[in-house]
Order: C-alpha cells, then structure tokens, then sequence
C-alpha cells in the first residue's frame, strides 16, 4: 500500500511540472512511511511512497524497473494472487529477483499488456512508463477501492494517488459546479468527476494510455448488470448460501498473505463478524478491534463484536471513545479531507484507524457487503414501496402530517417521524427518483437555494441530470433492487464508503483489504436474485442465512446502528460558538462570494430549534466544505467574483 504521482509532459513547457516531482511524493508520505523515491526521463516523471507490506526487503522499492531497464512502475495496491501468477510467468521463462508482488505485477504488463489486468485479483492502481514507446499506462481496481486522479492541461498530463499531490504542482484549477451541486446533495463528489474542472478520477475497472497523441481511456471490467435470465437459473437458496461461503473464505484466505501484522475491524455487525470468523479459521489468535462510545451507549455495539472475539478467541481489543475523544479527532478528520467529503462517520474510521494502526499495519473490514447485498435502510424502503401493503400506503396517504410534524434524529418519534417522511416523499416518485431521494441528504432544488447568486450562474442543470442518469443507469422498475444494488456498488462504493476507508486509513499508514470486494463475490452477488437478499423481514438474508452457524446468535434481530456520531449535539453545544462565529461566519461567507448568507443563516437557526431534521447534516457539509476551502484556496481560481 502506497501513494504514486506521476507527470507525462506535452511540451518544453510542461517541464516545470518535473522540477515539483518531489514536493509532489512528499505530500503523500502518511501513506507511505517507509520508502520515497522518483525517476526522471526527459518528459516522464514517476513518484513513489511505500508503505512496506510484502517483501518488505529494499529489493522491492519503488519505481520499480525491470532487468532491461526498459519498463518502471509505480504501484499502490496488492495483487493477492501474485504467487499463482507467478508460478506461470516462471513456466514461460520470467525470473525474479525479489520475492515481491510489485515484480509479478510488472512482469505480468510486460507479458500481457493491458490483458493482465483481467487476471489480477486485488486493488490497485499503478503506472507504467514503457520508456521505448514513451507511453505510460494507467489503471484502476474494478471497483475503485485504490484513488487514481488525473489532471489535463495544455502543457502536461498529471496523476497520483490523492488531490493533495496533484495541487503539490503548482496547478490553478477551478470548481466543477456540477460536483459541488451533487456534494452538497450527496454529502459526497461521485466518480468520476471531482471538485475541480479538468481533474477527474480514472473510473474503476477502467485503464488508460498516455502517449504522444493524449489520453485514451478504456475498460476491462464492468459490474455486472442485473439478469433476469441468469437470476431464474437453477440455483437453489440452499446451494447459493454454500457457494457464498465458499467464495468468501477463498477471497479472505487471500487476503491475510503478508510479511507484517496484519488483524481485522470486528465492530460487532454481522459483516465484519463474518471476515473475522473466517480470518481467525486461518490465523490463531488473529488480532481484532473495535470501537466503541463511553458516552452514547445506544450506538456502542461492542458487547457484540467481544462475543465474536471470545468465540474465535482473538486476541481482541476494544477503544472506548468518549465524546472528547471525537472533538479532538476532528481536525486530524478534516485534515485528511483532501477534497469535499461529508460522512461524518469518517470521524469515528479515523480515530479506529488510528489507534489500530498502533498494533498492525494491515486491517480487514466488512465493507461492501451493505451495497452488494441489501443492507441499507433505503434499500428496505424501496422493497416495501414495491410491496406495498396497508402500512405502507398509510405512510404515503398521510404525508402532509409528516411534513408538519417535527422531525429530528436526536429522539426516537422525531427520527421516525422523519424516515416516514422521506418514505412517502419517496413512493410518489419514479425508481431513478426514488433512488435518488433516499441516497441523498438535500434536493436539488434546496441545494441551489445555497449558492450566490453570482455562482448560480455557473451551475449547468443539464450536467447535473446527464451524471445523475449515467450513475443510475441501471436502476428501473424491472431490475428491482438488484439495480438498485448495482447503482450502490458504482455509486455509493467509489464515491463514499471507499474514498472514506482509503483517505481515514492511509493518513494512519494502515493498510485495509476489502474481503466482500474481490471480484469473485461480487460477480457472483449479481446473479442472485432479489428474494435471497432482502424480504419484508430480512435485510441481507443470504449473508446472515449462510453464516448463521458461524456467529452468537446474539448478533441477530438486532438493530444495525454504524460509526453514528452525535453531531446535532455537537452543533448545538460544543461546535455551536466555532460554527456560527468563526466557519460559517456571514462577513466569511460573503467575502468569499460562493454560497448564500441568507441560505445559510436559515439553515444554523434551523439547527437551533426544536424541528431541526437533517439540518445537522446539511450544515456539516457546509463546515467540511468552507475548512477545504480555506486549505486549498491558493489553487482555486475563482471566476464568480
């Protein structure tokens, strides 16, 4: 695991881009404590900082270059498989000089070409310079869990592993009003746009070639759509729960080959109960950890995952979080922000990331299993909305009673009260829209009530639909919560729950590996059929079905909480004086220009009153987004003063 930058330049000019090659790979020294280097050519730069991992030898540092020195990489990742691989590159005659991954990677290019990538298992990204072409090659994991951003302009192409390396050039670049929309919306920037025009991210399962000619840009791997065909097959629900075991053992035995220590998140849900029963099978007394919260014992779950821990007998450790203990995190929190991002429970990943991080370098979690699955409360809404029976169309007939009613996550009838009315907003509206809908914390409509009207100007509806539409293609009324799924797992995934995991992790030196995510499981996920996944009783029934014998019972029939933090408490004590008067402050915001005073006087008197609904979260994309501002304003260019 590491961080890699790299400049390919079009011209003399694009030179000055070299000379800042450096400063470029020292901005990603947290994810790669160990080792830094870069190489030169004439117009090809490459830059490396290695986090140790396989091979932990000096033999496999980065850029890595081949025995004829034609061909040098850069690679962030692991490749699982690489021994098998391996094994075949040493029958047609390669021969290795490390014990490394890096190696098999390279050698593998340099056999396959661009084909190699459909046979590596793992999550990467890497560049290649071929230095007799003078090409380079770029490409990404399937499904986007390692960063890859590039930067175009006239005089050179720009990539690496984080925003922070790329703005380390020298560059000026100007907002993507679109993303900024579909932030505040979201609470996140979707692949594979970013919060700057002329920055995107390369698209998961996707490579791409620089050469003399430009960037061109192609995949190799796509999700697999939803098949009605496929999903009538003869497998029954029996052998499907076999099968998935099967393929999660082999994706989590890969998964646990490493030359330092490696241990589990065990947070006490079934996801991560189910990685660490069958990484504890392999490894006596694997080293599991948990976090939990000393001041919010509604949202601790830790007396689940210590059942787990006791059963596998691991050698378990639980960090008990007080409130304080989040305050003081939030810097280090936003610090790692290196471009808008809005989960707030990116706070609670940060601090288990980095009390972890104190024990192993490499960490398995139990992400994906939500998005491949159905295990989000929207996915439950949008199955009931499809069987809809007399609960559900009394919820929908009684809308204007949940729009008056107050609402608010901080007490049981408030947060109902508003899940009631976010469903029978929901149930008027078509699949894509629903969708939509739930996923997000703002309409579009209140989002553009945020802006100045100076940068309203600049926001373009019909980019924001046309993003909207190719990150929803699959969602219809035919392909039912599969589609839904399949929007998760290209939207939700990339967008959020990875870009979280990977910026929390890395500002920590820890490694995480994504067991629910080889492509085996996934590929396999999307041939099931709704109806093993979710019922109107079961949230991702298969998954609890087929590893019931594994876990306590006690992790069952329970309430799923997440990383939940307090923030509308925070807001309205500890945070409430640093917000109003210091982040938010009306002479900050309209200096700035961008966003509305008026808008966002309303919105922190909203926070303030007794029906505050989502104002918390609203706000708190507001908060993340002005400290990136501050931090990064030196390369925005502002064109709406």
């Amino acid at each position: 695991m590491c961080g890699i930058t790299g400049v390919y330049c079009k011209n003399e000019s694009g030179n000055k881009y070299l000379a800042r090659l450096n400063a470029s790979v020292h901005t990603l020294g947290h994810r790669g404590p160990d080792y830094s280097n870069e190489i030169l050519f004439d117009k090809v730069g490459l830059g490396h900082a290695r986090l140790s991992i396989i091979d932990t030898t000096k033999g496999a540092n980065q850029p890595f270059t081949d025995a004829s020195g034609r061909y040098h990489l850069v690679f962030n990742g692991e490749i699982y498989n690489y021994q098998a691989l391996r094994k075949e590159l040493e029958a047609g005659g390669f021969s290795f000089k490390t014990s490394s991954d890096t190696e098999v990677l390279l050698a593998m290019f340099i056999a396959k070409g661009s084909a190699c990538l459909e046979q590596l298992n793992g999550f990467f990204s890497f560049a290649i310079f071929d230095k007799d072409k003078g090409e380079v090659f770029l490409a990404r994991d399937r499904y986007g869990i390692k960063p890859l951003l590039i930067y175009q302009d006239d005089e050179a192409i720009l990539f690496g592993s984080e925003m922070k390396a790329l703005l380390a050039y020298g560059i000026k670049a100007e907002l993507n009003p679109a993303s900024l929309s579909l932030y505040f919306q979201l609470n996140y920037i979707p692949d594979d746009q970013s919060i700057f025009q002329g920055i995107t991210k390369l698209k998961p399962g996707h490579f791409a070639k620089i050469t003399s000619d430009g960037l061109k840009v192609e995949s190799y791997y796509q999700t697999p759509l939803p098949d009605k065909a496929r999903n009538a097959g003869d497998l029954t629900y029996e052998k499907a729960q076999e099968t998935l075991v099967g393929v999660m053992r082999s994706s989590v035995n890969d998964r646990l080959i490493s030359d330092v220590p490696l241990g589990t998140f065990l947070s006490g849900g079934i996801d991560s109960s189910v990685i660490t029963a069958l990484a504890a099978e392999q490894t006596p007394g694997l080293k599991t950890f948990s976090v939990g919260y000393a001041d919010e014992p509604f949202f601790d779950e830790t007396q689940y995952a210590e059942l787990v821990a006791k059963k596998y007998n691991t050698d378990h450790t639980t960090f008990k979080l007080t409130n304080d203990d989040l305050l003081n995190g939030l810097t280090d929190t936003l610090d790692a922000i290196d471009e808008p991002f809005a989960d707030s429970s990116a706070l609670a990943v940060n601090i288990l990331s980095k009390r972890t991080r104190e024990h192993v370098t490499v960490a398995l979690s139990g992400d994906g299993a939500d998005e491949l699955f159905s295990g989000y409360n929207k996915h439950v809404a949008i199955y009931r909305m499809k069987h809809a029976g007399l609960k559900e169309r009394g919820v929908k007939m009684l809308s204007p009673l949940w729009d008056a009613l107050p609402k608010s996550r901080s007490s049981s009838f408030g947060n109902k009260v508003r899940q009631f009315e976010r469903f029978a907003t929901a149930a008027k509206l078509s699949p894509k829209d629903q969708y939509w809908h739930l996923a997000s914390i703002s309409k579009e409509e209140e989002v553009s009530t945020l802006f100045s009207s100076t940068f309203l100007k600049r926001v373009v509806d019909s980019e924001i639909s046309q993003r909207k539409q190719g990150l929803l293609a699959a969602v219809s009324k035919e392909n039912g919560i599969n589609g839904v799924l399949h929007a998760d797992v290209n939207m939700v995934l990339p967008g959020d729950m990875l870009t979280k995991v990977d910026l929390m992790s890395m500002s920590h030196s820890l490694e995480v590996r994504v067991p629910f995510l080889d492509h085996r499981v996934v590929d396999f996920a999307m041939t099931l059929p709704e109806e093993y996944k979710i019922n109107a009783s079961q949230k991702k029934r298969i998954v609890q079905d087929a590893f019931r014998s594994f876990l306590p019972k006690e992790l069952y029939n329970r309430p799923k909480h997440g990383f939940e933090v307090p923030l509308l408490r925070w807001m309205q004590g500890e945070l409430k004086d640093w917000i109003v008067n210091e982040v938010l402050s009306m002479d900050k915001i309209e200096e700035q220009g961008l966003l509305s005073s008026i808008r966002i006087k309303s919105l922190l008197k909203q926070l303030q009153s007794s029906n505050p609904g989502d104002a918390h979260a609203k706000v708190w994309a507001l908060v993340v987004f002005q400290q990136w501002f501050d931090k990064t304003q030196n390369s925005i260019t502002k064109t709406w003063s």
